[in-house]
């Protein structure tokens, strides 16, 4: 592991123009500058979120490779696939840390017993809400920011994506440091360095879940939202809605943000 470079930009506290002005060097630096930054303004009070999908296999590897240690963890709904679970031990091998599992306060029986079966059917967004939404902002709550592996040419909604962005939901800045990455950028790093990934992604998913909402996409695509929540006209699980509500305005955050 390589020892931790020196901090690109100073640790100040922030603000809508400190925020401004960094995603406008972010826009001309790279992933690496961005964790950095993030890392010596937050240490440990930062932690990754992944769904063990191409952005967050890049972006454990390049935590892993400059040696920055902050928690990383995942939301465990209880419906993942078992080759997402087997990647998640994998990854875990491989760099020898582990990786926090964040789960519902209901099981999927008790979900059945108290809203009725396959809630996912008949209130996909009701379903996301208690079993990745409500576990999110109950593991941050303690947090100062989180860095996720959202990009711009994910979906529509996510076009407008910042590098740092302040989440009203959670509370916390939200890191996006592959902000400006495509599909491609981030596959090919994947393949130069011979980085595990999904093996579902071989097998036509672009985008990985829940098993009940989660399909195959024809076509080829630049790993968008496409063969999530089939037949409806839902693309997020609702964990980003906050900040991208917010995309095309100007970076605010609450007079106590932490």
């Amino acid at each position: 592991m390589q020892k931790l470079k020196e901090k690109i930009i100073p640790n100040q506290k922030l603000s809508p123009e400190l925020l401004d002005n960094l995603n406008a060097q972010f826009e001309v630096a790279g992933p690496d500058e961005v964790l950095l930054w993030a890392y010596h303004t937050f240490g440990s009070d930062m932690t990754l979120g992944t769904g063990f999908g191409p952005s967050g296999m890049f972006l454990i590897y390049r935590l892993w490779e400059l040696g920055v240690e902050i928690p990383i963890f995942y939301l465990d709904t209880n419906l993942l696939f078992d080759e997402t679970y087997k990647l998640k031990d994998r990854i875990e091998e491989r760099y020898d840390f582990e990786i926090t599992r964040v789960t519902p306060e209901l099981s999927v029986d008790e979900q059945a017993e108290k809203y009725g079966d396959e809630l996912w059917n008949k209130n996909p967004n009701r379903c996301c809400y208690l079993r990745k939404v409500r576990p999110l902002r109950n593991y941050l709550s303690d947090k100062r920011a989180w860095v996720t592996g959202i990009r711009r040419s994910q979906s529509e909604s996510r076009r407008d994506t910042q590098f740092v962005e302040w989440d009203p939901e959670n509370n916390v800045v939200k890191i996006n440091p592959l902000a400006s990455w495509t599909g491609d950028e981030v596959w090919n790093y994947i393949r130069s360095k011979g980085l595990p990934y999904n093996p579902l992604h071989d097998e036509g998913y672009p985008s990985i879940g829940c098993i009940p909402c989660t399909q195959p996409a024809d076509g080829k695509t630049d790993d968008r939202r496409t063969g999530r929540w089939n037949g409806s006209d839902k693309t997020e699980c609702g964990i980003h809605l906050p900040t991208q509500q917010k995309n095309g305005k100007k970076n605010k955050l609450t007079p106590n943000n932490k």
